[in-house]
């Protein structure tokens, strides 16, 4: 059986805990991704879903339950031990790309290895170089976000999302902000990374026809685990192309 990345057990989540109103967003939340899953994470708005997804990236603390990160117990972490965690095992890829505007795509990319490997090498400089050349971008490595397209500035944030090699990106709907076209080539983009490089995602999306497209569908309604299935779609069409 495949490493388990990460290994939720009926983790909840609360806000305002300790005031007259406290609202429970997660109720007990069991869930386990393993290595080079490729899964969609759908569900309706409010249901859930970012939350989950902030928890999961080691951005909020659960309220309750067990949260568990490439084995270790997340919650007897001190936050430089999840800061290191988080760095060495998680990419993240957003709706809006948050590039920096003053920076060149080839300079975004760099940015995440300031804090785990201080400044900037010659070998780490061409090392984003080439993640962007992997990523359709070599004729756009000094260009600032302000002139590349949509889907160029998001191909540059899932560049910077690889390029501290984490085993596992989650993507809070990276295609919302495109269009059709640019969406499925950005889709086509991260199942490459998947197969060639054996990345794992998990991939917050409100577009069924790409969720159709991903190996297992996690379905979140009012803050559980309403549906956990194996695409059987996929998975008969990868065992035909066999």
């Amino acid at each position: 059986m495949a490493e388990a990345l990460i290994e939720l057990a009926g983790v909840r989540k609360s806000y305002g805990v300790g005031t007259e109103i406290e609202v429970e967003v997660l109720h007990g939340i069991n869930l386990a991704l393993a290595a080079g899953e490729f899964a969609a994470l759908v569900g309706p708005s409010g249901s859930g879903k970012s939350t989950l997804l902030n928890l999961i990236g080691l951005l909020e603390s659960p309220s309750g339950g067990s949260y568990r990160l490439r084995g270790r117990e997340t919650a007897e972490l001190s936050e430089a031990e999840l800061t290191a965690l988080r760095a060495t095992s998680l990419g993240f890829v957003f709706q809006f790309h948050h590039l920096l505007p003053a920076f060149t795509a080839t300079e975004n990319v760099t940015l995440p290895g300031l804090n785990a490997h201080g400044p900037v090498t010659g070998e780490r400089r061409e090392a984003a170089r080439d993640l962007l050349r992997a990523v359709g971008l070599g004729d756009r490595l000094d260009h600032p976000p302000g002139k590349l397209s949509g889907g160029q500035q998001q191909r540059v944030a899932i560049a910077r999302a690889l390029s501290l090699a984490p085993p596992l990106v989650l993507a809070d709907e990276p295609t919302g902000n495109l269009d059709t076209h640019a969406a499925d080539d950005i889709f086509a983009l991260l199942r490459r990374f998947n197969e060639e490089r054996g990345v794992a995602f998990l991939i917050v999306t409100h577009d069924p026809r790409l969720a159709r497209r991903c190996d297992r569908i996690i379905e979140l309604v009012d803050g559980t685990i309403a549906g956990d299935r194996p695409n059987a779609a996929v998975r008969g069409a990868e065992a035909a192309g066999r």
